[in-house]
């Protein structure tokens, strides 16, 4: 790697000579419009939108993949480059089915940014659309009219997710997206993590829309209207409402949800506080009978990250924790233990889950994950950015609210709950109250700080009353498969691993509001760590709801009641493919 020297638009510019053009222009405050890129993930060009003339080439090339060399010569901008792009937006425009009125992404489609900043008024060429078939019930909808072949979604779901759910098919201008092998969406092994659709430049892959599902049931005078929220949404919420992090609380969203008509607003942290109390029962008892398990023991909260094993490593499923996740773990006790302390009948409560993830779309919907007795245990799921919609279609002034409490007693959760919505923040929140099941003692809050960060895989050893464990955290499930293929070739021993689905953890969920700032996932991170830090119970065992829901209800971690309503066999339900055991 040297230092060239180069000219864009007339500037001097000293670069790496391993740098693109698009990089280089970049850093000298030059800015080149790109829509398929995708920096570290997708550069290939596919959408000629960054196209500059390079002085002594006969055409014009792609900023976005040609390096810097020495005396190199740029114009971003010269009037054959603008014809040329707005030539290539045009053409990208009369296959994309423009109806932005009513489209979701119509408020942050880059697609439509771009032909704004182009001055593209009409589109001289024919449309062709195309119109593939899929199942409008499945959380994740295509809509390939949208398509404009851009392949982000193919390379986030090989490259950052592992999982190869999507392909390029036919040939040339009949050339599209679609599931790898010709399969239905439902008959593949995706994960539903939604990545795809947070690096979507349009709405060609969204979430199925279930607000209308809500608004019935909040307007049905017979229904008993619960709703949880989980605890990266307050990270996350007023973003699509244009609000700062200050504005937009989660006491503020408490109340906005109020004026909607929910009857009893929860917080999701309580019954990650329960998982913590039974997932580190489950892991003592596991280490007290070490000889009877395979290693490590797998958390099981995130249902991305559980569809994923179950997909592409089905024999390792018993290494998952028995302990469903926290948005399951709520609907069994809103439908059971909430509704006896209530005096409401189950059958009236509808559960609303509001998550940053479409898996828990998927999760709601098996049979073998609802307990309680009555229907579905979660009745409906949306995202964040159905919130969002649903929040807007209100007419809500959100910012102007005064802020509200949480209903109790399950409105009440620990600062360990709180950081379970990033990545390492299970782990740790587990080994807090592992230490004080172990020792009958508190440790530090922060005496498990080594194992925070952002790096996809993160190891660190700690001693638990005398017995050594060693841990590992990951995020993103292409680093999942690092990990576990090298714990199957023995080059990797732990005794329990975090593993959740998207990067950064649920801050980084596919449900959650779509942006371009490359540090959204770092702020967001940031306020949960804060809320911990300020929360005035920082272990899960010492929140007194939970402690009151085993003396009135489920008598013990892992008692027969807790196993009937708390935990599951992830061998009773199937991933496409999978054998039935």
């Amino acid at each position: 790697m040297v230092e060239v020297n180069l000219t864009i638009n007339g500037i001097a510019v000293k670069a790496n000579s391993n740098m693109t053009i698009l990089v280089a222009a970049h850093k000298a405050g030059i800015n080149i419009p790109t829509l398929c890129f995708e920096r570290n993930l997708n550069n290939i060009a596919a959408c000629r939108v960054c196209v500059v003339e390079v002085e002594g080439a006969d055409q014009l090339v792609a900023a976005c993949n040609n390096l810097v060399q020495e005396g190199m010569v740029v114009r971003t901008n010269s009037p054959k480059v603008r014809r040329a792009r707005k030539l290539n937006v045009e053409l990208l425009l009369s296959q994309h089915d423009v109806q932005c009125t009513n489209c979701v992404r119509g408020a942050n489609c880059e697609l439509r940014k771009l032909a704004t900043d182009l001055n593209i008024t009409d589109i001289r060429f024919k449309k062709e659309l195309t119109h593939d078939e899929w199942n409008q019930d499945f959380p994740l909808i295509r809509d390939s009219a949208k398509c404009i072949k851009c392949l982000r979604c193919v390379q986030v779901c090989e490259n950052v997710q592992a999982t190869g759910v999507w392909d390029l098919k036919n040939r040339a201008t009949r050339s599209t997206v679609g599931v790898i092998g010709g399969r239905a969406i439902d008959n593949s092994l995706c994960a539903v993590c939604g990545q795809c659709i947070t690096h979507c430049p349009t709405a060609a892959l969204r979430e199925r829309d279930d607000t209308d599902l809500v608004l019935a049931a909040l307007a049905d005078p017979d229904k008993v209207c619960i709703v949880q929220i989980a605890p990266s949404v307050r990270t996350a919420w007023g973003e699509p409402l244009g609000l700062t992090h200050e504005q937009a609380s989660v006491k503020r969203l408490v109340a906005a949800l109020r004026r909607l008509g929910f009857d009893y607003i929860f917080d999701t942290d309580f019954t990650a506080d329960l998982t913590i109390m039974e997932e580190g029962s489950e892991f003592l008892e596991r280490l007290s009978h070490r000889e009877d398990y395979s290693w490590p023991m797998f958390t099981s909260c995130c249902p991305g990250w559980v569809r994923y094993i179950k997909g592409h490593y089905p024999e390792m499923v018993d290494r998952l924790s028995t302990a469903k996740s926290p948005q399951g773990m709520f609907g069994a006790v809103a439908k059971s233990y909430y509704a006896s302390i209530a005096g409401i009948d189950p059958k009236k409560i509808f559960s609303l889950s509001i998550m940053p993830c479409l898996a828990k779309k998927q999760e709601a919907a098996i049979p073998a994950l609802s307990d309680a007795g009555a229907g579905q245990d979660v009745d409906a799921v949306l995202t964040v950015r159905e919130l969002g919609r649903l929040l807007r279609s209100e007419f809500l002034d959100a910012a102007n609210l005064p802020e509200e409490d949480f209903d109790k007693p399950l409105g009440i959760g620990s600062g360990a709950g709180e950081i379970f919505g990033v990545t390492g923040g299970v782990m740790e929140a587990a080994l807090r109250s592992a230490y004080y099941l172990a020792t009958g003692t508190n440790c530090d809050p922060d005496a498990f700080a080594a194992v925070r960060g952002p790096e996809g895989v993160r190891e660190a050893t700690f001693d638990l009353a005398g017995t050594k464990l060693k841990v590992a955290i990951t995020n993103g499930l292409a680093n999942a498969k690092k990990l576990i293929e090298a714990v199957k070739r023995g080059e990797a021993e732990y005794d329990f691993v975090e593993i959740m689905a998207c990067p950064s953890g649920c801050v980084g969920g596919g449900g959650q509001p779509i942006s371009e700032d490359a540090t959204i996932r770092e702020q967001r991170t940031k306020i949960l760590y804060g809320l911990d830090a300020k929360n005035n119970i920082r272990f899960s065992h010492e929140n007194p709801s939970i402690l009151a829901c085993y003396d009135d209800y489920m008598i013990a971690p892992l008692s027969e009641k807790a196993h009937h309503l708390l935990h599951t066999d992830h061998h009773s339900w199937q991933m496409p493919g999978e054998a039935s055991s």
